[in-house]
C-alpha cells in the first residue's frame, strides 16, 4: 500500500492517489499480454523487455509511434472507453508489419483532464487486447493528470511500439515489378482516420448516435467507434509460409498517398473499384458530407485496411492463406508501368 498523499496538489486538481489506483485497477489487464521476454511487472520508471536474437543473424529493431486522433470525441459523446485502445495499438503494430517485423512491445501515454481510475482502467483494457491480438507486451506507460488543460471528462491516447525483424527479411518494395497482384486485407470500417471529417459530415455533437442505422446493422455510435482491425499475426504467417514484397497500411491519405509508399519509383497501380468490399459506413458518410469520390478514396481507407503486393504466381496462394487465418481477402488490382493510384 503506497502511504503517498498530498493535500495541496489535490487543491490545485491532480489527485494523485487516483493514479495510484488506475495503476492497481490496470494490472489485470496488462498480466493478459506478457510474453516470453516481459522482465517486469507494470509500476517501474521504466519497461524491461529481454531480447531473445538467437534465431536471428542480423536483428533489426522497427518502431512506430501514433495517437487516435479525434476519434476519441466518439467515445466522449458515447461514454464508452474500452475499444479506443485497440485503435492506439493497431495504429502503430500495423506500421511495424508492413516491414516485416513482429510487435515485441507497447507502452501507452493517456493525458487526462482529470483521472477517474475506472476509466483509465478501461481504457488500458482496451490497449491490452489490441496487445494481445497483435501478440506482443503491454510492458509501462503513462497517465498524466493536466488540470486546465483539457476538460475534466476528456482525454489523449497515445503509445508507440518496437518490433523487430532480420535484416534479410525486411521487405523490399524494391522488388516489386509492373504486373504483380495487389491484394486487400479487408477493413472493419473507418478505422482511425478521417474523424475530424466524420464528425462533420454526420454532425454528431448534435445527434442521437444511439440511433440504430438499417443499413449499419447497429447505431451510428457503435459503427463509429468499431475498433480499427490489427494484422500482424496473419500478415507474419503470410510472410513465413507464402512471400511477399511490400505492404501497405491504409490509414490517413488513403489509397493516394499510402499505396505508393509500398511502391519502387516507375510503378503505380491500377485498383479496380467495383473489386472492393466496400461497408455501408463509407456511402453513408459520403452522402451524408457530401464528400466526392476521389476525397474518399484520399482521405479513408474504403474498406481496405492494408495493401498486399505478391508476385502474380503467388497470388492465389496468398489469398488462400490469408482468408485461413480468418481475413477477408482478395485480389483488387495488379502494378502498373508509370507511377500513381489509378481507380477504374
Amino acid at each position: 500500500m503506497i502511504n503517498s498523499k498530498s493535500d495541496s496538489y489535490a487543491s490545485a486538481g491532480v489527485d494523485i492517489t487516483a493514479g495510484y489506483k488506475s495503476v492497481e485497477l490496470m494490472k489485470k489487464h496488462v498480466a493478459r499480454t506478457m510474453i516470453p521476454g516481459t522482465l517486469e511487472d507494470i509500476g517501474g520508471f521504466g519497461g524491461l523487455f529481454s531480447l531473445d536474437t538467437k534465431s536471428i543473424a542480423d536483428p533489426v529493431l522497427v518502431s512506430g509511434t501514433d495517437g487516435v486522433g479525434t476519434k476519441l470525441k466518439i467515445a466522449f459523446l458515447m461514454d464508452k472507453h474500452d475499444t479506443i485502445g485497440i485503435d492506439c495499438v493497431a495504429m502503430c503494430v500495423n506500421d511495424i508489419i508492413c516491414c516485416g517485423a513482429r510487435p515485441l512491445f507497447f507502452l501507452d501515454y493517456i493525458a487526462c483532464g482529470k483521472n477517474i481510475p475506472e476509466k483509465i482502467a478501461s481504457i488500458v483494457a482496451g490497449v491490452a487486447e489490441g496487445c494481445v491480438q497483435a501478440g506482443c507486451a503491454l510492458i509501462g506507460g503513462e497517465t498524466a493528470e493536466h488540470p486546465g488543460m483539457m476538460p475534466e471528462d476528456e482525454y489523449d491516447l497515445a503509445g508507440f511500439s518496437v518490433g523487430i525483424v532480420d535484416k534479410s527479411r525486411v521487405l523490399d518494395k524494391n522488388l516489386v515489378r509492373p504486373g504483380d497482384a495487389v491484394i486487400a486485407l479487408a477493413s472493419s470500417g473507418l478505422h482511425s482516420n478521417g474523424y475530424s471529417l466524420v464528425r462533420r459530415a454526420f454532425d454528431v455533437e448534435n445527434r442521437d448516435l444511439n440511433e440504430h442505422i438499417s443499413e449499419l446493422g447497429t447505431t451510428l455510435g457503435e459503427a463509429l467507434l468499431t475498433p480499427t482491425r490489427i494484422y500482424v499475426k496473419p500478415l507474419l504467417e503470410l510472410i513465413q509460409n507464402v512471400g511477399i514484397k511490400s505492404v501497405s497500411h491504409i490509414t490517413g491519405g488513403g489509397f493516394y498517398e499510402n499505396i505508393p509508399r509500398s511502391l519502387p519509383e516507375g510503378c503505380g497501380v491500377r485498383i479496380e473499384i467495383k473489386k472492393l468490399n466496400t461497408p455501408p459506413i463509407f456511402d453513408l458518410l459520403a452522402k451524408a458530407g457530401n464528400i466526392p469520390q476521389h476525397d474518399m478514396f484520399n482521405t479513408y481507407n474504403m474498406g481496405v485496411g492494408m495493401s498486399i503486393i505478391v508476385s502474380p504466381d503467388k497470388a492465389d496462394e496468398a489469398v488462400k492463406s490469408l482468408i485461413a487465418s480468418g481475413e477477408n481477402a482478395y485480389i483488387m488490382g495488379e502494378v502498373t508501368e508509370g507511377e500513381g493510384v489509378e481507380l477504374c
